[in-house]
């Protein structure tokens, strides 16, 4: 039996996701082992444009740092992630480390069919859960991405957008993004 074998039941810790021993790319999420399959093309490029865009306007007003995955973020125990894209403010850099060691201010997810409920819902609670102050969600089957802002411990839809509409952030003032410049 391999490291990936666990009883059913297993509770993995940030130690057992240390010791894999193979290539593939892996989140824990409270707790579970969950494989992640190989992006698209779609999703890459989509990562890219936004990438760019978003790195661009940090570097600029220099605010910080963006990261692109694959980066693990730890964010408890037994909860490591890999958004696609995230972002620390400069006055928290201490927790970037050789991985993430604490809530990013933002974090990007791009749903692919086979991860919707994942990245809608479990990913969604888990990041107002720990404090990540901006989620953006990119749907590129629907050409929509919705901005979610803390507000008192809870996301608050702040902008949402589809086709050829733009969304803004609301943590980094300033930074608009139109739909049709990362979604085709």
């Amino acid at each position: 039996m391999g490291e990936i074998d666990r009883p059913e039941g297993k509770v993995w810790i940030y130690e057992d996701y240390l010791r894999l021993e193979d290539d593939k790319r892996y989140e824990v999420i409270n707790g579970r082992l969950e494989e992640m399959p190989s992006p698209t093309t779609e999703h890459q490029r989509i990562l890219g444009k936004l990438y760019k865009i978003i790195y661009d306007f940090v570097e600029k007003a220099k605010l910080g740092e963006v990261l692109i995955s694959p980066v693990d973020v730890v964010l408890s125990e037994s909860t490591v992630i890999q958004p696609d894209i995230l972002f620390v403010s400069k006055e928290r850099l201490g927790i970037v480390k050789d991985r993430i060691f604490g809530p990013p201010d933002l974090a990007v997810e791009i749903v692919s069919p086979g991860s919707y409920v994942k990245d809608r819902y479990e990913k969604f609670k888990l990041y107002e859960k720990y404090g990540v102050r901006e989620y953006w969600i990119v749907l590129p089957r629907g050409k929509v991405i919705e901005v979610w802002c803390l507000k008192d411990g809870k996301y608050v839809l702040h902008t949402v957008a589809a086709g050829n509409g733009e969304v803004e952030s609301c943590i980094l003032k300033g930074l608009k993004v139109k739909v049709e410049g990362v979604i085709r």
